[in-house]
């Protein structure tokens, strides 16, 4: 006769993200990872400590399913096909699709509800929020707000995502381009030269994730030479470890990364 029982929280958790990973070793739940993303950067320990089974895209599905999880966690429209080969393979995903900074904060309570941390998940996000409304204050308090282009990928030009248009705004800079950064599809934030031209960024922030930002070749292209960000040398390469994943790290060191970038302009 079949038994049950009161059933537990996942103990073996894939994180095909680098944000959970995160977010998890904050919680002192670390144990519970069994597989990692190799775009994870934080925490540095994390790829010491934990095999990789994925890239962003794609992943080994025979490696994953090896190490038996029972939960699996990841990030956006992106990952569909990635989920699709694992559900067929009878596994159990989870993939969240938080773009705002609201949204990614009630991903934080979720997964850290699922690791019965809820209280603690709670009191790390309120630190979160109050860094925010800390920021939103000090940019109230500035003389003005720099227009800030930010670039995600170059080739073709993808702009700020929303929770980074939002930080922008936060730190106390106007993004150029905050219309776009609702478009959840990366195709729905293409932006042409033209359109940056015109608008006369004062600063260029870039962060291409996967390689390095070419900063010659963004002073370089056609018709940059008159702007403002070109003509005072202000072209700054963010870490997209820092400022492309939605979670702890865009809250905390992206927030301080954009801050240090914005603040000088909006002051002066």
């Amino acid at each position: 006769m079949t038994s049950w029982h009161l059933p537990k929280s996942p103990e073996r958790i894939v994180c095909l993200t680098e944000e959970t990973t995160e977010l998890l070793y904050l919680l002192g739940e670390e144990r519970r990872i069994v597989g990692i993303s190799a775009y994870t950067e934080r925490p540095a320990r994390a790829k010491r400590e934990k095999p990789v089974v994925s890239a962003f895209i794609g992943g080994s599905v025979k490696k994953i399913a090896a190490l038996k999880p029972d939960l699996i966690i990841g990030f956006s429209d992106i990952q569909a096909e990635l989920a699709h080969d694992l559900i067929k393979a009878n596994l159990p995903v989870a993939i969240f699709n938080q773009r705002s900074l609201q949204e990614i904060l009630e991903v934080m309570v979720m997964v850290g509800t699922l690791v019965d941390r809820r209280a603690e998940v709670l009191e790390l996000v309120g630190g979160y929020i109050a860094r925010l409304e800390a920021a939103r204050e000090r940019s109230a308090a500035a003389k003005r707000r720099p227009r800030i282009y930010f670039e995600e990928w170059d080739e073709p030009r993808i702009t700020a995502i929303q929770w980074v248009s939002e930080l922008i705004e936060v730190a106390g800079g106007q993004n150029i381009f905050a219309e776009k950064s609702a478009g959840k599809l990366a195709k729905e934030r293409f932006v042409d030269d033209a359109a940056i031209i015109t608008a006369n960024p004062e600063l260029i922030l870039a962060s291409w994730c996967g390689k390095p930002v070419d900063i010659v070749s963004i002073r370089n292209r056609p018709g940059y030479a008159e702007l403002e960000a070109i003509e005072h040398d202000r072209i700054i390469e963010l870490d997209p470890a820092i400022i492309l994943q939605p979670g702890p790290a865009c809250l905390s060191a992206g927030l301080d990364a954009l801050e240090a970038a914005i603040r000088p302009l909006a002051e002066g």
